[in-house]
């Protein structure tokens, strides 16, 4: 299993316990990029997707609904990070 593939299982498997650095890397993998963010707040975008994801650094850890949304876009892209 290669590292991208650990940490997308690991926030699938605890997404109530997602670092805030991991679920920055894992939007990357996905293909969003970094488009802003001030202080604790990251927000990522992708070409031809209307959801934004957008993160909040809560004690290292992002609010478990952010991490819904990660898992909602690693569903919707899955077939596309594999390739």
């Amino acid at each position: 299993m290669k590292k991208h593939e650990k940490l997308l299982a690991s926030i699938r498997d605890n997404p109530k316990g997602v670092r805030f650095d991991d679920a920055c890397r894992a939007a990357e993998i996905l293909g969003f990029t970094h488009k802003g963010g001030q202080g604790s707040h990251r927000a990522f975008a992708r070409s031809g997707e209307a959801t934004l994801l957008n993160f909040q650094n809560r004690n290292g850890l992002v609010a478990p609904y952010q991490a819904r949304q990660l898992i909602e876009m690693m569903d919707k892209y899955q077939d596309e990070k594999d390739a």
